[in-house]
């Protein structure tokens, strides 16, 4: 399935007004969730959060912090995905509102400043196509060179995780069965993306192991303090409930807050799911290409598998800091996508999906507590989700270098390459100013614009 070639015909960035409005509003809502430091997009950010919260933080600060650590994913990873897909990300629509959300003094000019943002991510992004397309050297569609490798490497990432956690032999088990299953995929279900079922086994693969592996710990837990004595036993008891004490009195004022608001979190959380049911946001890079191509139910696998990376992370930094994320542990994408399948008048599925969201959003919110407890009881379970968020981010940082020196030679041949390969060493030397998973992509339309300047003044000559 060679989703470069059909996503080329889908690329550019247009909306249909009704698009357009939800894209604003969802903006500007998500703004004000920031401006009350209830909800950020970047992970990183979170745990700033709790010092704003309780006052030892000014805004100006806090936003400068959040900034630095989003301005590479903005405009390096955001806006390349989305004039090479045609649809918007969380990098492009969700970081930017943050930031604008804390640096704003008052709620209106939050919302005002969202809002502001969804209209030139509306306008801009289509404004911006354009005139990239229109050049001799077309960089934008170069850019969908990335898209190939993006979706096959990352369907390889449960084996990466399971073999860092579960050692080499586990790891070529899932490597084979994921083979197995991807060849089988493409000669049964030649319509299907392949890579969705391969890298749902190595998920469930994952779980099983670490599922395992927690039982057996447990029952030697349960041997050993039948072997001790009572005292002991006793004592053992005594300091699990110190620390699930500790742990409540630490994390209970976060939780008291989050479902306080809830109501807000699960508007939010309805909005996000009506903008993935609308058919012009993808919530990662693989799902970003999935959506312009037109594959939901595969982008509501992705993103939902993708999803058990992140729910410990989320859950732990929303616990510390009483800020949730902007999409909760993004249940709602694949959500959005479904009713997108389902519900054909967009009306109704825009309706459908915001309910749905804001259901899923609130549950989450009431049961983050719960969930943090149950996952201090599996250490292997937390351990995967480290492991699969590491693996996904090497995956796609090879993915997308790929891709990128794939586009440069679309884009100029070998010295396309060496121009692309040049730009992401350069930034590997200077101790990656650009995020790596951003550089890829940034080296392409650095070299897409030199491309264009050298035509200018007769010293390069495109491609046909």
């Amino acid at each position: 399935m060679d989703l470069a070639t059909t996503t080329a015909a889908s690329a550019g960035v247009s909306f249909e007004p009704w698009q357009a409005g939800l894209v604003i509003v969802l903006c500007a809502f998500a703004a004000l969730i920031a401006n009350a430091a209830l909800a950020v997009f970047n992970d990183g950010a979170r745990p700033f959060m709790l010092d704003y919260i309780q006052g030892r933080s000014t805004r100006p600060a806090t936003a400068t912090i959040v900034f630095g650590l989003s301005a590479g994913f903005i405009f390096g990873l955001g806006a390349p995905m989305a004039l090479s897909t045609g649809v918007l990300n969380p990098w492009l629509a969700f970081l930017p509102v943050e930031i604008l959300g804390l640096l704003a003094p008052w709620r209106w000019l939050a919302a005002g400043a969202g809002a502001l943002w969804g209209a030139v991510c509306v306008f801009g992004l289509n404004a911006a196509n354009r005139v990239a397309t229109g050049l001799p050297v077309d960089f934008i569609s170069a850019l969908q060179e990335i898209s190939t490798p993006i979706l096959w490497l990352f369907a390889i990432f449960p084996v990466l995780a399971i073999t860092r956690q579960f050692g080499r032999t586990k790891g070529l088990v899932a490597l084979v069965a994921e083979a197995a299953v991807i060849v089988a995929s493409m000669r049964l279900w030649p319509d299907l993306f392949p890579g969705s079922a391969a890298m749902a086994l190595g998920v469930i693969l994952l779980l099983v192991f670490a599922v395992l592996r927690d039982r057996a710990a447990k029952r030697a837990e349960t041997a050993e303090l039948a072997a001790k004595t009572e005292e002991e036993r006793r004592a053992h008891e005594e300091r699990q409930a110190a620390t699930a004490a500790a742990s409540d009195q630490l994390f209970g004022p976060s939780a008291d807050r989050l479902r306080r608001n809830a109501p807000w979190l699960a508007v939010l959380g309805g909005l996000v799911a009506a903008l993935a049911a609308s058919g012009v946001f993808g919530g990662g890079e693989a799902t970003s290409f999935l959506v312009a191509d037109g594959s939901y139910t595969e982008a509501a696998q992705v993103d939902f598998l993708r999803a058990f990376g992140f729910v410990p992370l989320i859950a732990t930094t929303a616990l510390a800091s009483g800020a949730y994320a902007m999409a909760g542990f993004t249940f709602v994408y694949p959500v959005g996508y479904l009713v997108h399948v389902f519900v054909d008048s967009w009306p109704l599925a825009m309706g459908a999906a915001f309910v749905l969201g804001a259901v899923v959003m609130a549950a989450e919110v009431y049961l983050l507590s719960a969930l943090g407890r149950w996952l201090q009881r599996r250490p292997s379970i937390r351990d995967a989700a480290d492991h699969i968020r590491a693996a996904i981010t090497e995956s796609l940082s090879l993915a997308i270098l790929v891709g990128s020196l794939m586009a440069g030679l679309a884009m100029g041949e070998g010295l396309g390459i060496a121009l692309v390969g040049g730009l992401y060493l350069f930034n590997e030397s200077l101790g990656r100013p650009v995020v790596r998973m951003a550089a890829g992509p940034t080296a392409v339309i650095a070299a897409g614009i030199v491309l264009n300047l050298l035509h200018l003044v007769g010293l390069f000559t495109p491609a046909s």
